[in-house]
């Protein structure tokens, strides 16, 4: 590139240009096998030889790998960033020459939130600023505004101390930017050639301005600010790895300035004191230039002391940062972090000398000017006298020339001399180039050696590999048989699984409402026992009471027994005075008229009769005896009655005094008794009430809760028919409970209790059955209405029970105690009437209103019943018909076996149905006539529409689902149905029939006979259609094992991924197919009668 180089020098300086390329390339290999970081004069020689590796095939593939780089060298963790993965950020300028991809990702890294990721991009940054391609630091002036982000987002030092660090960073890196944008012609590390540099300082003054100087040492006075801040911020209980590595890049970029600064001043100098330091490149240049430069040595001489005070200055400031760096560089050293990843230079003590060489390239002289060489004047006319002077004068300069020529061929031997010396140190040089190029083909032998054997380990690496491989292959191979195997037992499993789960989501719900059932009943019946309990002992205490009061009416009784005994003493004593007298007189009369006759007699057989008088006599004689013994006896009758009378008159008149006090106070002790009773029995009262309460708020929370579904059998006729239960039950408890305010029959305490139960029953299963109708719904806003409603239903029951608590009805007159149970009564009836109107919404505009029926309604439900009976007697003859078909010559005797068993099956779900419509029938005829009284049923089918509604579109659903099965059943041995539409309808039968259980239950009385048979049958029924179901299923699965007979083993690897493709977008797509279906069948499953 030097003019005044003759063609020997261009061409020895290609040859050393073109050795150094080819080891650089050697390089650049060995560190890409190696792994290790790649040298920086490599980087600094990429652009001169013009390398561009673009890979655009791999570009989506080098861009997500740097993405994963960036994120890895600014993870959180306080630690240096890797430099594998910086190293691979600076490839990749180099790679694509570009660096957008790199800010790009550290826009979209969340880097800003923390202070250690901000930092450690800072880091990565400013070393692609200086080992990139020289495209980097181009493109990194448009990202200022995003440096100047990242020092505004940590406020004051930040929570780890990394605030100060982060904007002095950015100081420094934007510092670098404004440098290379007003110079753009040096590199990242400050590593361009000397000749380049110097082109602007042939005088101190212009070069100080024009290349700037001043600028290179106040990047180096910013980039030392900035060790020192990072020296201050170092903990000593913690990890410092974070903070050297940002000394990394700041020990490049100094030491790069300061030999760049060094070399400049060393220039400047000899340009102006002329010292001219003997380089290799001075031998190359021409013998003339260097005459031409000493013959100029003076005239620079001239200049020394203005240039001497021109760079004083700058002297100072460069004797100040080499001492600066010296303690830098020292302190650096002392980290064995940074030592590990660097070699920390070493400067001397003392500054360098800027006059006497140094390891700088020498200035390039200024070529000497050529001086005018005038022609010479005309000689004048001499005259004739001075010819002899002219010829002395030409004598002398023939001398004169003689002894030139004399210095000249001197001079000539002398550069000759020099110029075979040169050849010589040229040769010598040449042969030194020869030894160098011998050693470097030597090293490139056994870097090709050492690359062979890399080559062979790497052979060696792939031949295990491949057989790795082959066993990971076999092993693949028998893990997809395993695969296979548990695939089909996932499947059943997951079947099996679903299947389960379903009925464990039913059994789930179910034990539920038995669960919140049997604790309101538990509780019922922990209270109704404490309850007795209490009852029993008050029993016994009024027992007690009950026999003190019996004993006292029995003292009293026995006082007037006594007296009647007195009474009757006296009357008996004088009937026995009057009797004595009258019987002495009538046995004396008789004795007498027997003597008498005894005397005729004896007058008569005088002789004869002797003796027999004698014992006569003697008779006479006991009978005497005996009057006179009875006699006496009456006598101490008289006088022991007349003692008994005396001591009974003395107790009369004893008990006459105490009875009065004992009868006050037994009256308070009642009193007292009836009192307590009265308490006991309204705690009781309100128990009851409190545990009705807490049923309607459990039906509540079920209705507003998105985990209960409510009853999903429900219809809206049936939840009319219990509305309209609830709607009685409420006026019976309000009846009841007026009474027993006003003490009448029928309002005993176990009317009340009875009454109160059954209404908060009844609205408890409105409020679950008016959750279950919500899937009716157009829209999410009738749904939100419902519930709406509903809730605001329960809400005034219990408002309602809660104003005839007795604490609140205390304080009530008991004149207005009527009038709370009348308008809390009306408060239920209306809010129920509300919510029956907004369930008639959901009811189809072409259903029949019984209400409005000028008909025989009680005809029209046994036509319906009827029909529903003929519906099932045609359904179990042509089930019979299609048993007795002729059995299909296509199919095989395993269908034709199938065939039978649907048949079998369905033929047992028919009869049971009959037998559940004949059940129904009888039911609702025991039902219309217990309910009827002394009415006609038409009055009662009219008074009842509701229920009665349900009734018929119950006995409907069960007719058409049960043709929809027989239907099913046939398209199934056809061929037109599969074995999923017969579950389906199997499962409608089911539906239907707990639809018509329920419609009869309504108006059932407990433990009716007709009832309980109607139960056994549904029981029947539901049994029937789930063996249906299950042998169904059996069927399929066995016929879904016969269908998948892949091959998956043998199977092509291109037709197995599709084929698993296929299955994982059918597994993620079917439930949301799934639940599209259930929404539409939720809000299009109701239908009116005419559709069914």
């Amino acid at each position: 590139k030097h003019s005044s180089w003759n063609p020997i020098h261009v061409q020895y300086a290609r040859k050393v240009r073109r050795i150094t390329t080819f080891r650089l390339k050697n390089l650049e290999k060995c560190s890409a096998v190696g792994g290790g970081q790649q040298p920086t004069i490599l980087l600094s020689y990429r652009e001169e030889t013009k390398h561009f590796p673009t890979r655009p095939v791999d570009r989506d593939k080098a861009e997500a790998e740097l993405t994963l780089n960036i994120k890895k060298a600014t993870s959180p963790e306080e630690s240096a960033p890797k430099q594998k993965h910086v190293r691979k950020c600076i490839v990749y300028t180099w790679d694509y020459h570009t660096s957008n991809s790199i800010w790009t990702g550290l826009r979209v890294q969340p880097i800003l939130s923390d202070e250690v990721q901000t930092f450690k991009a800072l880091i990565m940054v400013h070393k692609v600023l200086q080992e990139g391609h020289p495209i980097t630091l181009r493109e990194g002036h448009q990202q200022a505004g995003w440096l100047e982000t990242c020092a505004r987002t940590i406020g004051h030092d930040g929570m780890r101390g990394y605030g100060a660090l982060i904007r002095a960073y950015v100081s420094t890196i934007l510092a670098k930017l404004r440098f290379h944008r007003q110079h753009p012609e040096f590199n990242g590390l400050f590593e361009y050639e000397e000749y380049i540099s110097l082109k602007n300082i042939d005088d101190p003054n212009e070069g100080y301005k024009a290349f700037t100087i001043n600028d290179l040492m106040n990047l180096q006075d910013q980039i030392d600010s900035f060790q020192k801040l990072i020296f201050a911020h170092f903990r000593g209980s913690t990890n410092n790895e974070c903070r050297i590595s940002a000394l990394v890049p700041q020990v490049k970029e100094s030491y790069g300035i300061y030999r760049f600064i060094t070399s400049m001043l060393r220039a400047m100098h000899r340009r102006e004191f002329g010292c001219d330091c003997q380089k290799p490149f001075d031998q190359l240049r021409p013998v003339l230039f260097q005459q031409e430069a000493k013959k100029s040595i003076t005239a620079h001489l001239c200049l020394g002391t203005d240039g001497m005070d021109a760079l004083q200055p700058l002297r100072e400031r460069f004797n100040a940062q080499h001492q600066n760096l010296r303690r830098f560089y020292y302190e650096c050293s002392n980290l064995k972090y940074l030592t590990g990843l660097i070699n920390v230079p070493k400067l001397p003590q003392e500054p360098p000398n800027l006059i006497n060489g140094g390891d700088a390239p020498e200035l390039p002289r200024r070529p000497a000017k050529t001086p005018d060489i005038k022609p010479p004047p005309p000689k004048p006319e001499t005259p004739a006298p001075d010819i002899a002077e002219q010829a002395r004068m030409l004598k002398e300069y023939e001398e004169k020339q003689a002894l030139l020529q004399a210095e000249r061929d001197s001079e000539a031997r002398r550069q000759l001399e020099l110029q075979a010396k040169q050849q010589r140190d040229f040769e010598e040089m040449q042969r030194m180039q020869a030894e160098r190029e011998r050693m470097a083909q030597e090293d490139l032998m056994r870097q090709q050696m050492a690359g062979m054997a890399a080559e062979n380990e790497i052979m060696l690496v792939q031949q295990n590999i491949n057989a790795q491989l082959a066993s990971k292959d076999e092993m693949m191979n028998s893990l997809q048989d395993q695969v296979t195997l548990w695939r089909n037992k996932y499947e059943a499993l997951a079947k099996l699984y679903s299947q389960l789960r379903t009925e464990h989501l039913d059994m789930l719900s179910k034990f539920k409402a038995m669960q919140l059932k049997a604790n309101s009943a538990q509780e019922a019946i922990d209270r109704m026992e404490r309850m007795e309990r209490d009852m029993k002992s008050k029993n016994l205490e009024l027992a007690d009471m009950i026999l003190i009061i019996s004993i006292r009416r029995a003292q009293k009784d026995e006082l007037e027994r006594l007296k009647r005994d007195l009474r009757f003493a006296e009357e008996r004593a004088e009937d026995a005075s009057r009797s004595r007298s009258s019987e002495t007189s009538n046995v004396i009369a008789k004795y007498n008229r027997q003597l008498n006759e005894l005397e005729d007699d004896l007058q008569v057989s005088l002789k004869s009769n002797e003796h027999r008088i004698a014992e006569l006599q003697r008779l006479l004689d006991e009978k005497t005896l005996e009057a006179s013994r009875i006699a006496d006896e009456k006598d101490q009758e008289l006088l022991i009655l007349q003692e008994g009378m005396d001591s009974t008159i003395r107790q009369m008149n004893e008990m006459t005094l105490n009875q009065g006090d004992t009868d006050q106070a037994l009256n308070a002790q009642i009193d007292n008794l009836i009192l307590d009773n009265q308490k006991k029995l309204n705690a009781i009262i309100d128990s009851i009430i409190h545990a009705c309460i807490q049923r309607i708020e459990d039906a509540i929370y079920e209705l507003e809760s998105s985990m209960h579904p409510g009853n999903e059998t429900a219809t809206p006729e049936y939840t009319l028919s219990l509305i309209e239960k609830t709607q009685t039950a409420a006026m019976e408890f309000s009846a009841v409970f007026g009474l027993h305010i006003d003490g009448a029959p029928g309002g005993e305490h176990v009317e009340v209790i009875k009454t109160a139960n059954s209404m908060a029953i009844c609205l408890a299963e409105v409020l679950v059955n008016t959750k279950g109708i919500t899937r009716f719904a157009s829209n999410d806003d009738a749904v939100e209405s419902m519930a709406r409603v509903g809730k605001e239903s329960g809400d005034v029951a219990i408002r309602f029970f809660n104003s005839l608590m007795s604490y609140r009805l205390g304080v009530i007159p008991l004149s207005s105690r009527k009038q709370v149970v009348v308008k809390g009564n009306g408060e239920v009836s209306t809010s129920l009437q509300h919510l029956s109107s907004t369930v008639e919404r959901l009811i189809p505009k072409g259903a029949k209103d019984l209400s409005k029926t000028t008909g025989e309604i009680g005809e029209l439900v046994e036509k319906e019943m009827t029909m529903a009976a003929r519906a099932i007697e045609e359904a179990t003859k042509r089930l019979e018909m299609l048993m007795s078909r002729p059995k299909n010559d296509k199919h095989t005797a395993v269908e034709i076996q199938v065939h039978d068993a649907i048949l079998a099956a369905s033929l047992a779900i028919a009869n049971a149905i009959a037998r559940l419509i004949a059940a129904a029938t009888e039911s609702q005829a025991e039902i219309v006539a217990q309910g009827k009284g002394s009415s006609s049923a038409q009055a009662f089918y009219k008074r009842n529409n509701r229920w009665t509604e349900g009734l018929i579109s119950a006995a409907k659903q069960v007719a058409y689902s049960t043709t929809l099965l027989i239907e099913t059943a046939d398209g199934v041995i056809s061929g037109t149905h599969s074995l999923e539409q017969l579950i389906v309808a199997s499962n409608e039968v089911a539906a239907a029939t707990a639809q018509l259980v329920q419609a009869s239950r309504v108006k059932a009385e407990l433990m009716s006979r007709t009832q309980v048979k109607l139960e056994v049958a549904a029981k029947a029924v539901t049994d029937a259609c789930k063996a249906l179901v299950k042998q169904v299923k059996s069927i399929s699965a066995k016929s879904m094992e016969m269908k998948d007979q892949h091959d998956y083993q043998n199977m092509p690897t291109h037709e197995f991924k599709v084929r698993m493709s296929h299955l994982i977008i059918f597994f993620f797509t079917a439930p949301q197919t799934i639940l599209t279906f259930f929404l539409l069948l939720s809000r299009a499953g109701y239908h009116t009668e005419d559709t069914v």
